[in-house]
């Protein structure tokens, strides 16, 4: 794999319904968006792209220095807004692998990126993922946390069998909270945009069970930590929490 080969791409859209304008949030004097895609250009693995519908998140984006394309506002998926994105950036189709890091993951260890894209080295993986070991007793039953249920391949990886917000599996054993980060090779981006809802997609209202039930093949790295998703004011007031000790640990 190489630089050439890999596109991170990050969807950021103004009209979050919990935290409106959530991308520009600031964080320590630097806006949400920016604040992600610096770590996902620190993952060193690839260009960085911002994919938005507003102009003041492309300002601040072209401002921080990073590039950015702007796409039509009617996208309802962050993967139909970065397959526009890949259109208008990559139209030769050199990058043969694209991740989806999601803008509201301030917090996210680039090294959690590597380990979704280095997935793809399997020529039979479509798409890559992450998962983190429940360790929280509320996390086991909420319906807000999604649980990846697979087959182990080794200890720190798993062949995704189903997507669920129930309690998945059943019995003795640990849960894993699956962490919305994609790595797709690029057909397999072409193939799932194409599709249309799937029945199980559109009950569990989880995206990802659209390629499963296409037969495409989703594999799981195991990792630490869960990166806080910012989805509500309480979630944003967190992320500058732990950002600001970041901050003053690395002095």
């Amino acid at each position: 794999m190489s630089s050439q080969d890999t596109l991170i791409l990050i969807p950021a859209r103004m009209a979050s319904t919990r935290l409106p304008g959530k991308p520009l949030a600031d964080l320590g004097g630097r806006p949400m968006i920016v604040e992600v895609a610096r770590r996902s250009a620190a993952a060193n693995i690839g260009r960085v792209v911002v994919a938005t519908d507003d102009e003041g998140v492309r300002e601040a984006v072209e401002n921080a220095g990073f590039a950015v394309v702007m796409t039509r506002a009617d996208h309802t998926t962050g993967s139909d807004r970065i397959f526009e994105a890949l259109g208008h950036v990559d139209p030769d189709r050199r990058a043969t692998r694209i991740v989806n890091v999601q803008g509201d993951l301030p917090t996210i260890d680039p090294a959690l990126i590597r380990s979704a894209v280095d997935l793809l080295d399997d020529e039979a993986v479509d798409i890559g993922t992450l998962a983190a070991e429940i360790a929280v007793e509320a996390e086991r039953t909420s319906p807000n946390v999604v649980k990846a249920v697979g087959s182990p391949l080794s200890p720190a990886r798993l062949r995704a069998l189903y997507f669920t917000r129930a309690t998945a599996p059943y019995g003795e054993g640990p849960l894993f909270h699956h962490i919305g980060l994609y790595a797709y090779r690029r057909a397999a981006l072409e193939r799932f945009v194409a599709l249309p809802p799937s029945p199980l997609e559109s009950r569990e209202k989880l995206e990802q069970l659209r390629a499963l039930e296409a037969g495409m093949r989703i594999d799981v790295a195991i990792v630490d930590t869960v990166p806080l998703g910012v989805d509500t004011p309480e979630d944003l007031e967190r992320a500058r929490e732990l950002l600001a000790r970041e901050a003053a640990t690395a002095k």
